[in-house]
C-alpha cells in the first residue's frame, strides 16, 4: 500500500494511547492517519469534511394571526 502525503502511520499501540489527540490532530490539521498493526496497515483514520454553516434564515412561516380562529371544525373531547 502506498500512503499519500498527508497520511502519516502509526502502530496500533500508539493509537491506542494517543488516539483523542489524533482525532483531535485530523480534524484541525486536515491529516489522515494509518494504523498498522505489526507493521500491516488495518484502519485509516481520516478528517470528516468541514460542515458549511447552515442559517435558518428564510426557513421560518410568519402567519399573520396566529390567535385567529382556523376554518376547520374539531372535537377536543375526541380522542
Amino acid at each position: 500500500m502506498t500512503m499519500k502525503a498527508r497520511e502519516k502511520a502509526v502502530s496500533a499501540a500508539e493509537f491506542k494511547s494517543k488516539c483523542l489527540a489524533l482525532f483531535d490532530d485530523a480534524e484541525s490539521r486536515r491529516r489522515t492517519y494509518v494504523v498498522t498493526k505489526r507493521g500491516r496497515p488495518v484502519a485509516r483514520v481520516v478528517p470528516l469534511p468541514r460542515k458549511t454553516g447552515s442559517s435558518l434564515r428564510g426557513s421560518l412561516i410568519y402567519e399573520e394571526d396566529l390567535l385567529a380562529p382556523v376554518d376547520v371544525e374539531w372535537n377536543a373531547a375526541r380522542v
